[in-house]
């Protein structure tokens, strides 16, 4: 099997596991967050924060910070891997 052929099976594959939940599964996606807040809620009702969030930034916004946030992560991630493998490989040449 050629590269191009495996490559472009791999593609469809991860195209497919990342579409299919979306249209298959129904159910409500939020975040640990809210979920924590009800379970804390639902065992002791009178429990009170100690802090109280600065600025609640809309929906849209949070979303946007959390995407630029992985972002910023995965560049950082392949940047180190780029430097450690050109640093291996500079190694192996001289």
């Amino acid at each position: 099997m050629s590269h191009r052929k495996t490559n472009l099976l791999i593609l469809i594959a991860v195209v497919l596991l990342a579409v299919l939940p979306l249209l298959f599964v129904n159910g409500e996606f939020g975040g640990a967050d809210g979920a924590a807040e009800e379970m804390i809620t639902e065992i002791h009702p009178a429990y009170e924060p100690w802090f109280a969030p600065l600025m609640e930034p809309p929906a849209e916004t949070e979303s946007m910070l959390f995407a630029l946030q992985a972002a910023i992560g995965a560049g950082f991630i392949g940047f180190a891997f780029g430097w450690f493998k050109g640093r291996a490989s500079k190694s192996k040449t001289t």
